[in-house]
């Protein structure tokens, strides 16, 4: 897939684990590890604003686009 997600990364940064962030965002445990793992389909922007606030950062510290050269 071309989009990286990059929340286990940001997770580490701010020192903040799954359990935590689960609490802060109101997300559930399942559906956060699915998202922190990229095996995500999509993501709301309300749950992607949450994320950001819980962690002070930016969408594009926790998604990245990477030009997929396999086709």
């Amino acid at each position: 897939m071309a989009i990286e997600v990059n929340l286990d990364v940001m997770m580490a940064k701010r020192k903040v684990s799954l359990n935590e962030l689960s609490d802060r965002v109101g997300l559930t445990l399942a559906n956060l590890s699915i998202l922190k793992t990229g095996k995500a389909k999509a993501i709301r922007f309300s749950t992607l604003e949450a994320i950001c606030k819980a962690l002070d950062c930016q969408p594009g510290d926790i998604l990245v686009y990477q030009l997929d050269t396999a086709n």
